[in-house]
């Protein structure tokens, strides 16, 4: 039986500021694996490539308000920086 990927240990290392804020990033963090799961059967960021982050960001967010989607952004540059990506845009 597989564990389920804990998204707070995967975060921990790059979680910063308030605890509302940490939460907040967890939580939407939480949101995006659910919707890349759904949609690609990716279970875990290490994973996930640029497109689905980018799909994630463009489609799934498109009928959210834009200070919504800019904290789903401030996220996903998380989860991005987490993987070691940062040479590679998101958006």
């Amino acid at each position: 039986m597989n564990q389920p990927f804990d998204m707070t240990l995967f975060l921990s290392g790059v979680l910063t500021g308030s605890q509302a804020t940490q939460q907040r990033h967890l939580r939407q963090a939480r949101i995006m694996q659910a919707a890349i799961q759904r949609r690609w059967q990716r279970d875990n960021p290490w994973t996930w490539q640029l497109k689905h982050v980018r799909w994630f960001l463009t489609q799934h967010l498109k009928d959210h308000s834009d200070s919504s989607r800019y904290y789903y952004r401030l996220t996903a540059l998380l989860v991005w920086k987490r993987l070691d990506n940062d040479g590679q845009k998101l958006v």
